[in-house]
């Protein structure tokens, strides 16, 4: 138990140093407001039949539940190897408004479809999960313009469960998670999402979580007419509200309470 109490200290002091760090990068001032993501998800395990999936629906707004601008609505299968590996392949539509004047339909939309590898690890109370991701994403503007992008994703998401040693029935836990986002053509840093939130696994069936994240967006620095401009950092706070309904399976073990996103 001691051995558990220092890791889990030295990983969230961690957090803690890296969110530190990355709020001093980014350019939010107390006039940011803070924003809001609400997700909901429908998932299948892979359990006994190792193929599985998920579908979910995501909208975020500028302000806290205030001044709407953006939904997701995506779904995806998987398949499981074992219980450390799995599989999927997945897609989704992307649109993105002026929440200004909603009238107007979207800013631009968004075609996506990636492939992903998930590596599980399992030490006693510290969970991690190992996202890797690869997307294809086709862009459509309002001024007609259809660019073609590839982006590279990676996200550590740890779990601690707080009451039981395992995420099942009636568990509170903790989830903290970083994610990078790189773009293959530049800027290769393009993105990175740090995440901290609680949650509750009610049964079989329903999950729920609320958290805090920040999402960065970095812009390459530039030389023009003589002028060098450093690299620019814009950042975001956003509260995350996330329910999940698992759907069940004939044999369910522990399965991480990971969001999709």
């Amino acid at each position: 138990m001691n051995r558990f109490l220092v890791a889990l200290g030295l990983i969230v002091s961690l957090l803690i140093s890296t969110t530190d760090r990355t709020l001093a990068q980014t350019s939010l001032t107390p006039a940011t407001p803070l924003g809001s993501w609400l997700i909901a998800t429908v998932q299948l395990p892979g359990g006994d039949k190792k193929w599985g999936g998920f579908a979910e629906l995501q909208a975020r707004s500028n302000g806290t539940f205030s001044q709407y601008f953006y939904n997701e609505l995506k779904a995806g299968v998987s398949y499981d190897l074992d219980k450390n590996f799995s599989l999927m392949v997945a897609g989704g539509r992307y649109a993105t408004y002026d929440y200004q004047d909603l009238s107007t339909g979207p800013l631009n939309t968004e075609k996506r479809l990636w492939e992903q590898l998930i590596i599980n690890q399992y030490l006693s109370r510290l969970k991690f999960e190992h996202r890797y991701r690869i997307e294809q994403r086709w862009f459509t503007y309002r001024d007609g313009t259809t660019p073609y992008r590839n982006r590279i994703r990676y996200r550590m998401n740890m779990f601690v469960p707080l009451n039981n040693r395992t995420i099942t029935d009636k568990t509170a836990f903790l989830s903290l998670y970083d994610e990078i986002f790189v773009n293959p053509l530049g800027p290769t840093f393009e993105r990175n999402r740090l995440y901290a939130g609680v949650g509750y696994q009610f049964d079989q069936h329903w999950i729920i979580q609320l958290g805090l994240i920040n999402q960065t967006n970095y812009n390459p620095a530039t030389f023009e007419s003589g002028v060098f401009t450093p690299q620019l950092a814009t950042g975001k706070n956003n509260i995350v509200v996330g329910l999940t309904y698992r759907l069940k399976r004939s044999k369910n073990s522990e399965k991480l309470p990971s969001q999709p996103d």
